[in-house]
């Protein structure tokens, strides 16, 4: 099992990278979201890999951290979703939001993914849903404070009303909590003043 592979950033493609590691160069296929964050070419990375096995070929995935690399994993249990409808699904999700989405059921979020329909994204909500933890809700991909948004559907309160009144309005779980996120609530703001300003942030995007 190759748990990771450390060296210089050889080439870039569309879904593809080469880390030139040892004298030897590595194709790794990576998603969008990883692409977009990787150095300039002749830089070092370190790239946390899953490898799938098969009769006449070996293919290196990889992800720039283990909690990725983990929820990719999870992803592979579901039927029907192998190692590039995983992929796809990274490339239009974050990590953070892909585990609200499922926690929160938003399949329509999910069949946003290339090649992912909306009865494949129910079936990842209703295999993954029980292992997706409030402690994974509550501390995102990027280290620091738990988010705001995330807190809101779990425990309620203005933030959460607010939240639910945007997706009676019509917007997905993942939108309206993406929203109330942006909003910096104080302690004397009711539903209706979170609500205000989250349609304020959205009529930005």
């Amino acid at each position: 099992m190759i748990s990771y592979v450390r060296g210089i950033l050889a080439e870039k493609g569309k879904d593809r990278i080469v880390v030139e590691a040892g004298m030897i160069g590595i194709e790794i296929f990576v998603p969008l979201s990883v692409l977009e964050l990787l150095p300039p070419l002749g830089e070092e990375v370190k790239i946390h890999t899953f490898l799938q096995v098969r009769e006449e070929e070996l293919s290196l995935y990889g992800f720039l951290n283990r909690q990725d690399l983990e929820m990719f994993g999870r992803l592979l249990t579901v039927n029907g979703i192998g190692p590039k409808g995983a992929m796809g699904i990274f490339s239009a999700l974050s990590l953070e939001d892909l585990r609200l989405a499922i926690f929160t059921g938003d399949a329509k979020a999910i069949s946003k993914a290339p090649g992912v329909g909306l009865k494949t994204a129910q079936r990842i909500i209703l295999d993954l849903k029980d292992k997706i933890s409030a402690e994974e809700i509550l501390a995102p991909a990027s280290a620091g404070t738990p988010s705001a948004p995330a807190a809101a559907v779990l425990s309620g309160g203005a933030a959460g009303e607010a939240v639910e009144a945007l997706v009676a309005l019509g917007y997905t779980n993942l939108e309206a909590t993406r929203a109330v996120k942006n909003v910096t609530i104080t302690e004397d703001m009711d539903a209706e003043a979170v609500l205000k300003a989250s349609l304020k942030y959205l009529a930005f995007l």
